[in-house]
């Protein structure tokens, strides 16, 4: 088997088990691939803040270690140092807050600090939580109190799968959108995407595909799969994710990161 030089990982469903918790037997595997040298990256739709915590948990805290964070919009260092950042102009946050108001969907935009905003005054449960993990201040504004200048790293519908169809019809030529979880339909720069994020960081570390392993559970994640040579999709992970896995592990409430190290490395 090629030596493995990087493992990326998912958060919610593949890192965290069912709880939002790290198991024992993911870190005790995790601390021993960092100690035999390999970078352990995660990636995830969070911003840097809202991975913080999970990147303390592991000991991952040194400037030669990485995340890519807003579903790979942006791929920095875990003390900050932005290498690459996509995001979407000022016209298109505006584009998108009329076609929620228009059609009165809940959403919300975050900036590159992670701050989350939106101009929804009735504001979703599912906002606030996610304000509430990510650790991000939650404020409700309307564009034009941002200003002309404000510009957004990708923009969040919340609510049901039934309004994918027609957020994919209105900005889906022009952007990537992706289901990021149950109630996340996210829009982000057309160029974004975790694979992409995944093979820009493997090249800046002199990394090939073959040397990479990926672990995830959802749609958001194919882009990795496809990229790496060792595609490991979770046991509860969706029927396409595991279209696209060269290996099915067992689920997060189960060991499945441990299992396919110790299988695997």
């Amino acid at each position: 088997m090629t030596m493995i030089k990087l493992i990326a990982l998912d958060i919610d469903d593949t890192l965290l088990n069912s709880e939002g918790k790290i198991l024992v037997s993911t870190k005790v595997a995790l601390k021993k691939a960092l100690e035999d040298g390999i970078k352990v990256v995660l990636c995830s739709g969070r911003p840097l803040p809202g991975v913080r915590p999970f990147l303390n948990e592991l000991g991952i805290n040194s400037d030669d270690q990485y995340v890519i964070t807003y579903n790979g919009s942006v791929i920095e260092s875990v003390t900050g140092k932005v290498i690459n950042k996509l995001g979407i102009p000022n016209a298109e946050y505006r584009h998108i807050d009329e076609y929620a108001k228009q059609h009165q969907l809940q959403y919300n935009v975050l900036d590159e600090d992670g701050e989350i905003y939106t101009s929804n005054t009735n504001v979703s449960r599912i906002t606030v939580i996610q304000a509430w993990e990510n650790d991000a201040g939650l404020l409700i504004r309307t564009p034009d109190e941002l200003g002309n200048d404000f510009s957004i790293v990708k923009a969040i519908f919340v609510g049901e799968n039934q309004i994918e169809p027609a957020v994919v019809k209105e900005f889906g030529g022009q952007y990537y959108v992706v289901r990021a979880a149950d109630n996340f339909l996210e829009v982000m720069n057309a160029s974004a995407n975790k694979g992409a994020a995944l093979e820009i960081l493997a090249a800046e570390l002199g990394i090939d595909a073959e040397e990479v392993m990926v672990f995830g559970d959802e749609k958001n994640d194919i882009p990795m799969f496809k990229f790496s040579g060792h595609a490991i999709a979770m046991g509860n992970g969706s029927e396409l994710a595991k279209d696209y896995a060269t290996f099915v592990t067992d689920t997060n409430d189960n060991d499945g990161i441990a299992k396919a190290l110790d299988k695997f490395i």
